[in-house]
């Protein structure tokens, strides 16, 4: 590799140090613990979109692509390149709302950096401590880019942070399994870089198909695709972050350079990525929240509600407005709730559902609407309902912190009843059991190889 004679910019130097060394890299065991949640977490969103509608075309799209048998398309037996499998696991990941989220880089890591890294660990033979600490390193580079990007400025252009990040989430965890050296690691980081892709036109496709592929496979598959290249011998700009043209200064007007390094390796982004309690969008998650609260405090029954109110944040409340899908309708979930008592993977997924006479009854009779002061308020992403009862006074519960997010973090119990939940429809009881018990041992695997067995359908 020819020796390049480029001055790097101090934070990019940074970045690709702490890339090259983080196979290397003890990690916290608050972040362990932490990194298995997400990791059990996105296997099962994996699994159970194997069976929906996105997961069924990635499947029927790789089955016919053949190539290097390198790792497994999760829910079948089905083997392929790294690069097919990440882009079909990726998809299934996001299939539905189940994954995980990151609020402050506004994407979902792990639907793109787990299906990576467990690509790139089958495909090396890596063992089980190295596929965790890939998960962790592509939680952090992905969530820092989109951090110095900002979220907001990105959307005043209709980009698809989701996508941005999870490129170079997608590339780092892919690449660690290499054993790249800084320079490489930086050639990856341009890579990465060139294959930015993502626009929010997405939002028009009524099947989650196209959403799926932009949030994650898309990403999934060019960030193994940039690793790969660079391990080939491809070389590459060796600073895409700095100099002119570059990165930053070519997507927004003033991206914030300091988030790429800040406190890196002592502020780890895993311990800041919120997972689902609830198998719905991520703005409805506050509202069922409130509402579960009210079912088990004054045990409401349908026919003793008169109105029900649902107040979420400004962008919130309009990405969860009387939508088409049930998983992502504010309004539809909030009523199905009060007549079930509950949520369940099942129940909100379920189409028929929306023609419900009992749950449409209810919603003539819920308004959704939109909030400034909870747009800006601290924890992000809160949420209130209230109820009015017949012949009698308003009732109201605000959540704060959305259970699951990093304000209010689920337990291992509770990450792993909803996993097993969603796995053992599809694996069975005592697979899946079996594969709950090896996430939480992880460590302890010595080839990732080893749980082709328990993903497999």
């Amino acid at each position: 590799m020819a020796k390049t004679t480029y001055r790097l910019s101090a934070p990019t130097k940074r970045l690709s140090e702490y890339m090259a060394g983080a196979r290397r890299m003890k990690l916290p065991a608050n972040v362990v613990e932490k990194t298995k949640h997400h990791i059990l977490d996105t296997l099962a969103a994996i699994i159970s979109g194997s069976r929906l509608v996105p997961g069924e075309r990635a499947i029927s799209f790789i089955k016919p692509q053949g190539g290097a048998k390198e790792a497994t398309v999760i829910g079948t037996k089905l083997k392929t390149s790294a690069i097919n499998a990440a882009l079909a696991n990726a998809i299934m990941a996001h299939a539905d709302e189940t994954d995980d989220s990151h609020f402050l880089s506004n994407m979902h890591p792990g639907s793109v950096i787990v299906p990576a890294a467990l690509a790139m660990s089958e495909r090396q033979g890596s063992n089980g401590q190295a596929f965790l600490r890939s998960v962790t390193l592509g939680y952090d580079i992905g969530a820092r880019v989109n951090m110095v990007l900002s979220p907001e400025a990105m959307r005043k252009h209709a980009y698809d942070s989701h996508s941005f990040g999870g490129n170079f989430g997608g590339a780092a965890a892919a690449a660690m399994h290499l054993k790249l050296n800084a320079q490489q690691m930086r050639h990856v980081l341009s890579y990465a870089a060139q294959q930015t892709s993502g626009m929010r036109t997405w939002g028009r496709d009524p099947e989650h198909v196209e959403k799926a592929f932009v949030f994650s496979g898309m990403a999934a598959r060019n960030g193994v695709t940039a690793a790969l290249m660079i391990d080939d011998g491809f070389t590459g700009v060796e600073d895409v972050f700095s100099g002119n043209p570059n990165y930053f200064d070519i997507y927004v007007e003033a991206p914030k350079r300091r988030e790429l390094t800040a406190l890196l390796g002592k502020r780890f982004e895993v311990i800041r990525t919120n997972i689902k309690r609830w198998s719905v969008g991520s703005p409805a998650q506050a509202a069922l929240d409130a509402t579960q609260d009210l079912i088990d405090t004054y045990g409401f029954k349908p026919n003793d509600i008169e109105k029900i109110e649902i107040t979420l944040t400004d962008h919130g409340a309009k990405t969860v407005d009387n939508r088409d899908m049930p998983d992502i309708c504010a309004q539809h979930l909030v009523a199905m709730m009060f007549v079930d008592g509950t949520a369940t993977f099942e129940s909100t997924h379920d189409y028929k559902r929306m023609s419900d006479p009992k749950i449409l009854a209810l919603r003539k009779k819920t308004t959704l609407k939109g909030s400034m002061k909870l747009e800006h308020a601290t924890p992000p992403r809160q949420g209130i309902v209230s109820v009015t009862p017949k012949g009698g006074k308003k009732v109201t519960s605000h959540t704060k912190a959305v259970r699951g997010t990093a304000d209010n973090p689920m337990t291992r119990d509770e990450v792993e009843t909803k996993a097993y939940d969603l796995i053992a429809p599809i694996l069975g009881k005592k697979r899946s059991k079996n594969l709950i018990t090896k996430i939480w041992g992880l460590e302890k695997v010595k080839n990732v190889r080893k749980l082709r067995e328990l993903l497999t359908a």
